[in-house]
């Protein structure tokens, strides 16, 4: 992943989504880094002097991190499990909408309930 002021976004906001998921297991340097950079959209440089070190030292840290998310990623996958998880229960929400009867509208709940409880 290449990280500078101009970057492609979606690898931004994959690492932040990553983040959520294995965040704790990074250094705490490194969680401090990323959480400025992908979830309060610091650009490398201000980290760089609000942090007092070097662009390049936030660079380093940043990267190696969301490598590090990355591996943790592929080795776990519970952020895909999780995508998957909700899709489906949207997809099985969406599926019961119009049905009829008093099971379909239980299962709705269910649905709805487990939906809502995943998100938060």
């Amino acid at each position: 992943m290449l990280y500078d002021e101009v970057e492609n976004v979606d690898e931004k906001l994959e690492t932040g989504w990553l983040f959520a998921f294995y965040g704790p297991l990074l250094t705490e340097r490194q969680q401090k880094l990323i959480a400025l950079y992908c979830e309060e959209d610091f650009s490398l440089s201000e980290i760089a002097a609000r942090e007092g070190i070097s662009r390049q030292g936030v660079y380093d840290a940043v990267r190696k991190g969301a490598a590090q998310l990355a591996a943790y990623e592929q080795m776990l996958g519970l952020a895909e499990r999780y995508r998957r998880l909700t899709e489906g229960l949207a997809q099985g929400l969406e599926a019961l909408r119009d049905a009829p009867g008093e099971k379909a509208q239980q299962a709705r709940e269910i649905l709805a309930t487990l939906l809502s409880q995943e998100e938060e």
